[in-house]
C-alpha cells in the first residue's frame, strides 16, 4: 500500500520502478547531510565503542555492561572490574533485510519497505570508512539475495541499489524472519556488526538465530513500524487483507474492536522488545510517521553515551 498525498520533507524518497537510481542518490544526500549535521562532526557511528579485542581491566562503574565483567581480576582485588576492549580497526557489517509482503505497506510518510532501505542506507553511512566493509542478505519471502561484504562508497551505493531492486513478493507469500537471520548467521563470518531490519510481525520464532548472532557479533535490530500496525482508525466497515497469506476479512471498526486490536498490537510489540533484549540486541524503532533520521541520531547518541559509561 502506498502513502498518499505530499510526503513530509523528512520522509525517504519513493522508490518507484525506473527511478531507483535517482531516489537512492537523493536518499544518500539526505543521509549524509542530515546525519553529519545533526551529529555535529563528532564521528558518532554505529561502530561499537568497546570493540571486540580484549584490552585493559578497570574498576566497574555504575552503568557499565556487566557482560564485560572480568571475574579473575574481581576475585584477585575483591573489587568489581570490567575488561575494556579495543575497537577493531576494520569493521565488517552484515545486514539481514526483510522485504516480505508486510513491508509493502505504509499509511504515513512512506512505506515500511522504503523506510527499511533508508535505515540500511544510514547503517552504511555510519559504518563507512577506514577499510570497513558492508554486506547484506535480503529476502522477500520468495527468494534470498546475498550481496558480499566489500568496502568503498561506490560499492555501498551498488549494494543499496541491489537491495532496492529486489522484486516485491506476490500476494500470499509469507516471509520467514528466522530463516533470514539464520542465513546471516551461516556461514560464520568474522566478528563485527550484524543488523536485522524488519517489522517483526508474525510469529516470534527468531530468538535462537538472533541469539547465535549476538554471541559472535554486536547485534542491532531495526524495527520499522506503521501507525496502522498499532491501531485501527474509526472508518466504519472496511475489508482487511493479510498480504502474506492472502486472507481477507470484512470488519466494522467498532470501539471494542479498535481497543482489542490496539491491545493485541501493543502486547506483540512489548514481546518483540523483550525478546530482543533477551538475545542481547540493541533495538532501534523507526516509524513511517516520524522523522527517522532524528530517531537514529537520538539512538546513536544514547548508545555512545552508554558505551562511554554515562547514563543513557
Amino acid at each position: 500500500m502506498s502513502t498518499g498525498g505530499d510526503r513530509p520533507e523528512w520522509a525517504p524518497p519513493a522508490l518507484h520502478t525506473g527511478r531507483v537510481r535517482e531516489a537512492l542518490r537523493s536518499l544518500e544526500l539526505t543521509v549524509r547531510g542530515r546525519l553529519d549535521g545533526l551529529l555535529q562532526g563528532n564521528h558518532l557511528g554505529l561502530v561499537p565503542g568497546p570493540g571486540t579485542e580484549p584490552g585493559e581491566a578497570r574498576a566497574y562503574q555504575p552503568g557499565d555492561d556487566v557482560r564485560r565483567m572480568d571475574w579473575a581480576v574481581t576475585a584477585r582485588t575483591t573489587e568489581p572490574h570490567i575488561r575494556e576492549t579495543v575497537a577493531d580497526r576494520e569493521l565488517e557489517t552484515w545486514a539481514a533485510v526483510d522485504l516480505s509482503a508486510s513491508l509493502d505497506f505504509g499509511t504515513a510518510g512512506c512505506t515500511k519497505r522504503e523506510l527499511a532501505i533508508a535505515g540500511l542506507a544510514a547503517v552504511g553511512h555510519l559504518t563507512a570508512g577506514g577499510g570497513n566493509r558492508l554486506g547484506a542478505v535480503v529476502s522477500n519471502g520468495q527468494e534470498l539475495t546475498r550481496v558480499p561484504a566489500r568496502g568503498g562508497a561506490d560499492y555501498a551505493r551498488a549494494l543499496l541499489r541491489r537491495v532496492a531492486e529486489v522484486p516485491h513478493p506476490e500476494e500470499g507469500v509469507s516471509g520467514d524472519l528466522a530463516s533470514l537471520v539464520e542465513a546471516l548467521r551461516r556461514p560464520p563470518r568474522r566478528r563485527g556488526l550484524a543488523v536485522v531490519v524488519s517489522d517483526f510481525l508474525g510469529r516470534i520464532e527468531w530468538q535462537r538465530a538472533m541469539r547465535g548472532l549476538s554471541a559472535r557479533h554486536s547485534l542491532l535490530a531495526i524495527e520499522v513500524v506503521d501507525p496502522r500496525d498499532l491501531e485501527l482508525p474509526s472508518v466504519g466497515t472496511v475489508q482487511l487483507s493479510d498480504p502474506e497469506t492472502g486472507k481477507q476479512r470484512e470488519v466494522t471498526t467498532t470501539p471494542l474492536l479498535r481497543r482489542e486490536f490496539a491491545a493485541a498490537a501493543a502486547a506483540h510489540r512489548e514481546r518483540v522488545a523483550a525478546e530482543l533484549r533477551r538475545v542481547g540486541a540493541a533495538h532501534l524503532v523507526l516509524r513511517t510517521d516520524s522523522d527517522w533520521i532524528a530517531d537514529i541520531v537520538r539512538f546513536v547518541v544514547a548508545r555512545k553515551r552508554g558505551w562511554s559509561g554515562g547514563v543513557v
